[in-house]
């Protein structure tokens, strides 16, 4: 009998697998912390034969190579993908012996990148489920632009021709598990749902109910912007990652974090935004450890500047370490664990800034109704990605998405700014990012839904300037 577990990444938007029998299992796209997958395999009580990755990752540093280093496992990766390191290279058709009466069959389904390849496990000779990476998700599929922009349009038509083929090739009870689809911006779009099959996609997945030309056309023109790092990902999978350290990195003092922020680093505050608003070292960041503290940190820092983290708990610290491992912000230059009196030598060195909901800004713009200007002096700043603010905007606002705030806060008018999103973190995160310019901010931690409904001027289309 088969099993199948699954491995949540959550702050990658991402799943590994580890499937197998009795006695042996082979693991799928494994994270860099590999001990989440050693630990898995030591409940099932079974050695890990084979470790497979469906394509060379773009958004996450892999744990594969060290993994089957260390179990002795056979690494196999798609034949075309061009690495510097010894592995199993795996052809269209290749078939591997997991345990006794479970095999793994390899598809070729190009489209996500050029070599990615699909793993259909079968047991008994009968397919039970397939392991898509980033070829057919739930609902949507991987998105074809992060190789190489001159091959973008080729690639969509080949996803749309691999998922054909995986539909044509597997029966409709065929489990679907893919690697990316939950957050991760490697999908053209965020799954719906948690679970599907080949015959659920069938049914309502845009690349199996559209002709490729009409498929290709939406696809390309819904791609949204990609993440800074992802151009670091692929060269160090390519490369080989070098085992994970998440031993405690030097612990910081007050002389020495302020010693840093004079330096220009990163000082990252790891607790959640309520906290920070309340009272933060000055210069800090937020970012909060229980965000998705992989994906913005690693787009937003220049890549390579140290950085040290201040947590509220040694907990806090470590599960943000683990996180920032999988997209290659490797060993944390200090860091420091408490509360922010003891990361400072004067209370003097703390800041704080007010925190509001839509309500609040709309009771401002209420009380002020009678000027030529509802919101001279106060400054609507909307950190949502172009795709979000097609959706709908205040009117008046200035669109800065969280990405590019970092460089472009010279366009931020004077005044006080009020810096929304969409549910209140990367506002929270933009906050602290023009706290730290020494701009007078005010943190709108709320629901977009909520502006709607508060009364204040909205506008729809697709100009996101204004």
């Amino acid at each position: 009998m088969f099993f199948i577990d699954t491995l949540d990444l959550e702050g990658l938007g991402n799943r590994s697998y580890l499937a197998g029998g009795a006695r042996a299992a082979v693991a799928v796209d494994p994270p860099r912390d590999i001990d989440l997958v050693l630990a898995a395999a030591a409940r099932r009580g079974v050695r890990i034969s084979h470790v497979v990755e469906t394509h060379i990752h773009n958004d996450y540093v892999t744990g594969g190579r060290d993994l089957a280093r260390l179990t002795g496992a056979a690494y196999l990766v798609p034949a075309q993908a061009r690495v510097a390191f010894a592995r199993t290279p795996v052809q269209d058709g290749d078939t591997v012996t997991v345990d006794a009466g479970i095999t793994l069959r390899a598809l070729a389904t190009p489209g996500h990148t050029p070599h990615h390849t699909s793993y259909v496990l079968e047991e008994r000779g009968s397919a039970v489920a397939v392991f898509t990476g980033g070829s057919l998700l739930i609902g949507t599929v991987g998105r074809p632009d992060l190789v190489e922009p001159r091959l973008t349009e080729e690639l969509a038509r080949a996803q749309h021709a691999s998922v054909h083929r995986l539909a044509a090739e597997l029966p409709d009870e065929t489990e679907v598990l893919p690697t990316h689809g939950f957050g991760s911006f490697c999908a053209s779009v965020r799954a719906d749902g948690d679970a599907t099959t080949i015959g659920k996609e069938k049914a309502g997945n845009d690349a199996l109910v559209q002709d490729v030309d009409a498929f290709v056309s939406a696809l390309l023109a819904g791609l949204d912007d990609v993440p800074a790092h992802y151009a670091h990902m692929g060269p160090a999978n390519a490369a080989g990652p070098a085992p994970v350290d998440l031993t405690a990195p030097p612990v910081a003092d007050a002389a020495d974090i302020a010693a840093r922020l004079a330096a220009g680093e990163w000082v990252v505050d790891l607790r959640n935004r309520i906290a920070f608003a309340e009272g933060h070292v000055a210069g800090s960041f937020n970012f909060e450890a229980d965000g998705k503290i992989a994906t913005y940190l690693a787009w937003l820092i220049p890549w390579g500047k140290p950085v040290t983290l201040l947590a509220q708990s040694p907990d806090q610290l470590a599960r943000a370490q683990r996180e920032l491992v999988r997209v290659g912000i490797d060993r944390p230059a200090a860091a420091a664990t408490g509360e922010p009196a003891c990361w400072v030598s004067a209370p003097e060195q703390l800041r704080g800034f007010p925190r509001a909901t839509f309500a609040d800004l709309a009771d401002l713009a209420d009380a002020d109704a009678d000027a030529l200007d509802p919101y001279e002096h106060r400054i609507v700043l909307d950190v949502r990605r172009d795709s979000e603010r097609t959706e709908g905007w205040i009117k008046g606002s200035v669109h800065i998405p969280i990405h590019q705030l970092h460089r472009r806060q010279d366009e931020i008018p004077a005044g006080v700014v009020w810096v929304h999103c969409a549910g209140g973190m990367r506002a929270g995160i933009a906050a602290s990012l023009l706290d730290a310019a020494g701009r007078e901010v005010v943190a709108v931690d709320d629901s977009f839904d909520a502006a709607r409904r508060s009364g204040l001027p909205m506008a729809t289309g697709p100009r996101t300037d204004s």
